[in-house]
């Protein structure tokens, strides 16, 4: 496994952010006092493994209506509050398991302070949220859009909650350059031992949000860095899920779930192995166990390169052959390879 960062835990409800740990989060896209859809994205959300669901708060009626939602679902909720303290109050005294804010942007100290006690009583931690386009003038003007200048801006929002005695603090320090957000992330790792949450903002579709999300956010868990994900996308949020999960699949921090692997075939293939890939991988989403599937083109890319997967198939012509763990079992003929191949996982 990935060594990782040791990092100050806190707890969003059930779920511990750092000591070790690295969760996946979303954010609902809906009208947060559309209490009936918002329910239900939480709950396919939760259905396809998000461990925390972030709710955009901006005015009275949302704040009033996440009190509302938080007695309908048992999974953590964070409340993104902007500009008005107030709204941050009712959440907490609501059941937000966590509070999202820039303390720079709601106000003088006197409201900083209100804020903080509130979560402290409660044991609600705050994400200081940082963003390139949310940098304090002067700290944007003494280091200009940089890294840095995201890492200054945190620490003085956190000195400004720590003046008050609070210090359950999550920190995020997102831009849409990758690099930066990087660099930014990599610098705070070394100053601080607060939990991280990581991911590129304003990333894109999902398409290109999702190769900017994996790049930024696999090269920091690489590093050890990072305690909860959030992969930003211009998508349904499932696919925010979806895409975490698979990320730390692929990072080698997450055990559960299915790792699907498949060639990406040339010229030796004599089956449709394109189509055969994605019928399966798309049957697998959502199945949890823990194993390794692999679809492969031909004999060269077939249990030889595939030896550690635990079930797979290996194409011939007009056919394929499956195999488990390196070794060939059975042979089929083209049109029963995903039926077959599903079946067998089934019963593993």
């Amino acid at each position: 496994m990935t060594h990782r960062n040791k990092t100050k835990p806190v707890y969003v409800g059930k779920i511990k952010i750092g000591g070790g740990s690295v969760s996946v989060q979303s954010m609902c896209n809906t009208k947060t006092d559309d209490i009936e859809k918002t329910v239900e994205q939480i709950n396919a959300l939760k259905n396809a493994g998000c461990d925390i669901v972030r709710l955009a708060v901006p005015d009275t009626v949302a704040a009033r209506a996440f009190c509302e939602i938080r007695k309908k679902t048992d999974i953590p909720l964070v409340a993104d509050i902007h500009f008005d303290y107030k709204l941050a109050l009712i959440c907490a005294d609501g059941g937000a398991d966590k509070i999202r804010i820039n303390p720079g942007n709601i106000g003088g100290k006197d409201r900083v302070r209100a804020v903080a006690r509130a979560c402290e009583i409660r044991k609600i931690p705050i994400r200081i949220g940082v963003n390139m386009g949310s940098i304090d003038k002067e700290t944007e003007e003494k280091y200009g859009k940089t890294a840095r200048a995201m890492v200054e801006s945190a620490f003085f929002h956190i000195n400004l909650l720590n003046e008050f005695g609070f210090d359950d603090i999550v920190i995020s320090l997102k831009a849409s350059d990758v690099a930066k957000t990087v660099e930014a992330y990599r610098l705070m790792s070394k100053r601080a031992d607060y939990p991280l949450h990581i991911g590129v903002t304003e990333a894109g579709t999902a398409y290109s949000g999702l190769v900017k999300s994996s790049v930024g956010i696999g090269a920091l868990l690489l590093d050890g860095i990072g305690d909860t994900i959030r992969v930003s996308l211009t998508a349904d949020p499932v696919e925010e899920v979806r895409a975490g999960r698979a990320i730390l699949k692929a990072a080698g921090l997450m055990k559960e779930g299915i790792e699907f692997i498949s060639c990406p075939s040339c010229g030796r293939c004599r089956i449709d192995q394109v189509k055969i890939a994605g019928e399966v991988e798309k049957a697998l989403i959502g199945v949890d166990k823990p194993i390794k599937v692999a679809v492969m083109g031909c004999a060269v890319n077939g249990p030889g390169e595939a030896r550690d997967a635990d079930i797979g198939i290996a194409g011939g012509d007009g056919c394929a052959l499956l195999f488990k763990h390196g070794i060939v079992v059975k042979k089929m003929d083209e049109s029963e390879i995903i039926s077959t191949l599903l079946r067998e996982i089934g019963e593993m």
